[in-house]
C-alpha cells in the first residue's frame, strides 16, 4: 500500500472513530473531545462528504443536533454534549462562527447529495440562523461584529469587532444562499474597495488583519499578528482576489508559518510583555509561546493551506505541502497516524488529543484538492 493511500484509509479510520448517534464528536478516543461542535464537526464535514455515502448519515445526524439545539432568536449552539462537567448546561452557545458552520454545512450535504431533503426539512431553521446573523451588525453597515472568544480561538487570542475568519465565512455562506449582492459588497468593504475604514486588508502588511474595530482620533483598534486560518478563509472562500491571496501565501512561506508542518494558528507568537497580552491568557495553554493557539501548527489548518495553494493554482507547492502535512498527521505520542489536534510550533512534536476528527478530514479534503486541482464545495457558487 503506498503511503498516500495508507494515510487516507487512516484518515478514514479516524472519522469512523468520531462517528457517534448524534453526530462527529471533536475526537474519537476516550479522554478526548466527546462532545459535538458545530464548526469541529461541519469542518470534519467537508472532507467526510468526500467519502460518499460512508459518512452521510452521520453528517446528516450532526445537522439535526444542532438545529434541534437551535436557540429561539436563532442562534446555533457552539457545542453539545457532557464535555465538561464544570458547565451547567449540556448546550453552550456564545459563538458566531457556528451559525456559519452550520450554514455550510447545509451546503455540503446538499450538493454532495443532490438531496435538498435536510435544507426543506430545515428551512425555518435555516432562515433564522441566517437572520440571527444580520443582527450581528451593531454599526449598521452590513459586517458582522463579534465579542472577544466567539470564534474557533475561544481561549486566546483577544480579538474583537470585525474579524477576517468571520467575513471569509460569511462571505461563502451569502454565496451560496444566493445573496451574490450582498457577497460582492463585503468582499468590496473587506479589501478595501470602498469604506476604506472598514477594510481588514493592510497592503503594507500583505494580508488581512486578524480584528479591527472602532477608530478614534486617527488611532483604530486592531490586531497586526497573523492569523493564519482566517486569511486561508479568504482565499479558499474566493474573497481574497488573486493578488491577495499570492501575498498572503508569500507571507507564509517568508516567515515559515508553513514549517516545520503546515500550519501555526498564529504569527509571531504572543507573549506577556506584547501589547496583545492580556492577564487571563495566564490560565489558558497557549500561554507559552509555539503551544496551542499561541503559534503551534493545527494540521486542520495545514488542510486548508493546501487547499488555498490549489485554489491560487499552486499545483506543485499544494502536492509538496500536501505530502509535509502527511508526515504531520502520521506523528503521535503512542502510536503512528495519530491525526493529533495540534503540534509543537518549532519541533513538530504531537501535544494535543489524538484522532482529532477535523484533522483526518482536512487531510481528505486536502488530498481531494491537489487529485482534483479544485477546491470542493467552495467553487460552486462563484
Amino acid at each position: 500500500m503506498s503511503f498516500d493511500q495508507d494515510a487516507k484509509e487512516k484518515a478514514m479510520a479516524v472519522l469512523a472513530h468520531c462517528a457517534g448517534s448524534r453526530g462527529f464528536s471533536a475526537s474519537g478516543l476516550p479522554g478526548g473531545y466527546r462532545g459535538l461542535w458545530a464548526r469541529d464537526s461541519m469542518i470534519s464535514s467537508l472532507g467526510a462528504a468526500l467519502a460518499r455515502e460512508k459518512f452521510r448519515k452521520v453528517i446528516s445526524q450532526s445537522i439535526e443536533t444542532l438545529s434541534t439545539h437551535q436557540s429561539e432568536l436563532g442562534q446555533i449552539p457552539n457545542a453539545v454534549g457532557d464535555y465538561n462537567r464544570d458547565r451547567r448546561s449540556r448546550v453552550t452557545f456564545n459563538t458566531i462562527d457556528s451559525n456559519l458552520w452550520y450554514l455550510i454545512g447545509h451546503h455540503v450535504y446538499a450538493k454532495t447529495y443532490n438531496d435538498k431533503t435536510l435544507v426543506e426539512k430545515h428551512k425555518t431553521h435555516i432562515a433564522k440562523a441566517l437572520v440571527w446573523l444580520q443582527y450581528q451588525s451593531p454599526n449598521e453597515d452590513k459586517l458582522l461584529a463579534q465579542q472577544p472568544t466567539m470564534d474557533w480561538q475561544d481561549a486566546f487570542p483577544h480579538k474583537y469587532g470585525r474579524t477576517i475568519n468571520t467575513h471569509a465565512l460569511y462571505y461563502a455562506v451569502l454565496g451560496m444562499y444566493g445573496k451574490h449582492q450582498a457577497a460582492q459588497h463585503i468582499k468590496r468593504v473587506i479589501n478595501g474597495d470602498i469604506e476604506k475604514y472598514l477594510s481588514l486588508y493592510d497592503s503594507k502588511l500583505g494580508y488581512y488583519l486578524p480584528w479591527a474595530w472602532k477608530p478614534h482620533d486617527g488611532y483604530r483598534e486592531q490586531g497586526e499578528w497573523f492569523d493564519t486560518l482566517g486569511n486561508l478563509l479568504a482565499i479558499v472562500t474566493g474573497l481574497a482576489t488573486p493578488t491577495i491571496a499570492n501575498r498572503i501565501l508569500h507571507h507564509i512561506e517568508k516567515e515559515k508559518i508553513n514549517k516545520p508542518y503546515p500550519c501555526k494558528a498564529i504569527y509571531p507568537p504572543i507573549k506577556p510583555d506584547d501589547k496583545e497580552w492580556h492577564s487571563y491568557f495566564v490560565t489558558c495553554e497557549a500561554r507559552t509561546p509555539y503551544h496551542y493557539l499561541n503559534a503551534g501548527i493545527w494540521p486542520f489548518i495545514g488542510g486548508f493551506y493546501v487547499a488555498a495553494l490549489v485554489k491560487a493554482k499552486q499545483h506543485r507547492k499544494a502536492q509538496n505541502e500536501l505530502e509535509v502535512l502527511t508526515q504531520a498527521n502520521q506523528k503521535g505520542k503512542t502510536q503512528k497516524w495519530e491525526f493529533n489536534e495540534w503540534l509543537h510550533g518549532k519541533t513538530g512534536e504531537p501535544k494535543g488529543a489524538p484522532y482529532q476528527a477535523w484533522s483526518a478530514a482536512m487531510y481528505l479534503f486536502a488530498k481531494e484538492s491537489v487529485e482534483q486541482k479544485r477546491v470542493p464545495f467552495f467553487d460552486e457558487w462563484v
